[in-house]
């Protein structure tokens, strides 16, 4: 998603912190991960770190932010944990022309299948060489996104075979996410597993190091991802119900923040942040 499109919610197609940089730099962990043939040393994001998610466009992070999450045309913000946000599964909307049409996905009649909520065309991760073709090109944006700084990488749209028409499965996202983990770890980035509660438990074969999840407190996740990755996890709620559950239940141990649904700049007249 670009920095002008609205946030991304979660989608539903099935039923005081650290005050200054060096302190949030030594309160993160670094770990030892192994993806493939190499192995690389990677640093997660710090546990209850103050966090903002600017994805709709960069903007000085408030005071308290430890953990900033941009889009990959940004910049990381000075001296903070930055994580790096790529559309991975899915065709950003004007980017159709830039992927060969037949790395886009497309159903029994030869039509393109769309997401048709943010009209983002899938891309087809069906097959050992068309994952490796368009990792090579989404692997291209993480080497941006390491050359820039950042910390970690966020690959949106994990759960895209949900929205493909059972053209593409739980199997095919993984492997297609085990390529991007490898690569992100050669470059020394660790790489968010971004919603998509029902893969939690392939995380490890899918060489991924802590969570970005949107609504988690809305839809009661917030526990399941807090076990599986030690709370490294970093929660978004767009909504004051699921914001309040998920401060209730784990604000003490989470890095929580309310956004505005478009993740608007803070000189936005629809701009929205707070925290537990």
């Amino acid at each position: 998603m670009p920095a002008s499109h609205a946030a991304r919610l979660r989608r539903r197609w099935v039923v005081a912190s650290v005050a200054t940089a060096a302190a949030a730099a030594a309160a993160a962990v670094a770990v030892s991960m192994s993806s493939g043939a190499s192995a690389s040393e990677v640093t997660l994001p710090p546990v209850h770190g103050g966090f903002d998610y600017q994805i709709g466009g960069e903007y000085t992070p408030p005071k308290g932010v430890d953990i900033v999450s941009r889009d990959r045309a940004d910049s990381p913000a000075d001296g903070l944990y930055n994580i790096c946000y790529v559309n991975a599964f899915q065709v950003q909307p004007g980017e159709r022309d830039q992927w060969p049409d037949d790395l886009l996905l497309r159903d029994r009649d030869g039509d393109l299948v769309i997401d048709t909520h943010w009209k983002e065309p899938l891309l087809d991760i069906s097959t050992a060489k068309k994952r490796e073709r368009v990792a090579a090109k989404v692997n291209r944006w993480i080497d941006g996104c390491a050359d820039k700084g950042f910390d970690a990488v966020e690959p949106d749209n994990y759960d895209s075979y949900e929205r493909s028409k059972k053209l593409l499965t739980t199997s095919h996202a993984k492997k297609f996410m085990a390529l991007l983990s490898e690569h992100a770890h050669a470059q020394g980035l660790a790489i968010a597993q971004k919603n998509t509660a029902e893969l939690l438990s392939d995380r490890k074969a899918a060489g991924l190091d802590f969570a970005v999840v949107e609504e988690c407190g809305q839809y009661d996740e917030c526990g399941e991802f807090a076990k599986a990755y030690d709370d490294h996890v970093v929660v978004v709620e767009y909504g004051e119900e699921g914001f309040a559950k998920a401060c209730e239940g784990w604000g003490d141990r989470l890095s929580i923040v309310l956004r505005d649904e478009d993740v608007s700049t803070d000189d936005g007249a629809d701009y929205v942040r707070e925290t537990c």
